[in-house]
């Protein structure tokens, strides 16, 4: 973990109110793993004053891409940036996902602007088979930057799927009845909850990545705790501990 000044190189709106920001780092781009995060400064002076967390959702040669979507102050300054500006961010901070293991078959499952760190994590699964499902309210929210093999489901039925994307992958789990497969999760956290159940009930193998504000991003002011499943009176660290966790070892 270190502080760092990082350049800009680009920023890119790829939908309504959702950008990729890159910026140049060759340290960070050989170090960041996926399902890690930044805790980054969005502005030169005191207004917003906490930093704001962002999964890395990519690594292209010497640069790190961060994927966002604008919903508040300080998403708003961030994706006003220039290619040229310097971003003051400390990383890289967290447990990311493990893609060991034995699983022939990665199930990504995301809702909305929860498939930000998972480009990264598909490059990283090399070897193994990618299945992905996206979710979102109406076809607006969905986001397929950087995936493959992408089922969509929509709560409205504007695209794909007509529920949720958790019904949806269980609709198809006896696909995998013969697979051994892990599952990777993003998203809201009534989705993770909802998948969490299906997974420990069915004795699924899975990792959630987990959100909370923060404000220091490395476990010193303990303002992001998740309570443990283990009923020890502990509580872990969500930008220290995760933010992803095996599904079996949280409460959410």
């Amino acid at each position: 973990m270190i502080v760092s000044k990082v350049t800009v190189a680009a920023l890119e709106k790829i939908q309504d109110r959702v950008y990729l920001i890159k910026c140049h780092s060759p340290y960070l781009a050989s170090t960041f793993k996926p399902g890690q995060f930044a805790n980054i400064k969005v502005s030169e002076g005191g207004f917003p004053l906490l930093r704001r967390p962002f999964s890395i959702c990519d690594i292209d040669g010497d640069e790190i891409v961060f994927m966002f979507a604008v919903h508040g102050i300080g998403t708003e300054i961030l994706s006003q940036k220039r290619q040229g500006d310097q971003l003051d961010m400390i990383a890289p901070l967290g447990q990311g996902f493990n893609v060991s293991g034995d699983f022939d078959t990665a199930i990504i499952i995301a809702g909305g602007i929860g498939a930000a760190p998972f480009p990264l994590l598909a490059k990283s699964l090399s070897g193994k088979r990618k299945v992905t499902y996206i979710g979102g309210r109406t076809s607006k929210d969905i986001i397929t930057y950087g995936l493959e093999d992408v089922q969509i489901s929509t709560d409205d039925g504007s695209l794909g799927y007509k529920g949720n994307v958790v019904d949806l992958f269980r609709s198809e789990l006896p696909a995998y009845n013969e697979k051994r497969i892990k599952v990777f999760a993003c998203g809201p956290n009534p989705m993770l909850r909802a998948l969490q159940h299906l997974l420990n009930s069915s004795r699924i193998e899975g990792e959630i990545s987990t959100e909370s504000a923060m404000a220091c991003g490395f476990g010193i002011c303990q303002g992001c705790p998740i309570e443990k499943s283990v009923e020890d009176g502990r509580y872990l660290l969500i930008c220290k501990d995760g933010p992803v966790f095996n599904s079996k070892d949280v409460v959410l």
